[in-house]
């Protein structure tokens, strides 16, 4: 009867690890809202952000106590590391360069694609010196890009593989916050004003 009653147990033991699984998953919501940030800070860095009434205020810490029913619940809240002295770096390069880029957005010159970068359009209506700037501008533009990308990725600790993502990702917030007539890759490459 021992014997049996162990095998028993040894094999509900080894049942209940067996269920027991690990979930690694990529933050795409967190990424999303971190790539809306940074957009906006590089698009207008005199952004005032609204001010929002602090919920930890010393009044609502002194009145949790009066709360009936279930207390709250938190799911596991991912935040992405944006602050890391590299990131801040590039993010003020671009903020920067961006006043410089603007006016080639509004004239059609370039767009933003679907890999989260800036592409010429049209640049046939451009004199020589202005596409030469442009092309400064543009391979500095998508450089830095490229190494905040891989600076999130870093600074998260997400493997290579999360670099496509976090590239889609930053594509759809800086076509989402691109300007009423300034040239937008969808997702199927075709191109269009917004």
């Amino acid at each position: 009867m021992v014997r049996k009653l162990s095998r028993v147990s040894f094999f509900w033991v080894i049942f209940i690890a067996s269920c027991v699984t690990v979930n690694i998953y990529f933050p795409a919501a967190a990424v999303q809202k971190a790539a809306d940030q940074i957009v906006d800070d590089v698009r207008d860095k005199n952004q005032n952000p609204e001010q929002k009434p602090d919920k930890n205020s010393w009044l609502h810490e002194q009145l949790k106590w009066l709360s009936l029913g279930p207390k709250e619940a938190y799911a596991q809240q991912v935040n992405i590391d944006v602050s890391t002295p590299a990131i801040r770096a590039l993010k003020d390069a671009m903020s920067n360069r961006f006043p410089a880029l603007k006016p080639y957005y509004d004239r059609g010159a370039i767009g933003e694609n679907n890999n989260g970068y800036i592409e010429a359009r049209d640049v046939g209506n451009l004199n020589l010196q202005d596409r030469g700037n442009l092309s400064r501008l543009m391979d500095q533009e998508n450089r830095e890009r490229q190494s905040l990308y891989r600076e999130i990725m870093t600074a998260n600790k997400f493997g290579p593989e999360a670099l496509p993502q976090i590239q889609r990702i930053f594509a759809n917030s800086w076509r989402a916050k691109s300007a009423p007539g300034w040239w937008v890759q969808a997702d199927n490459g075709q191109w269009a004003k917004k």
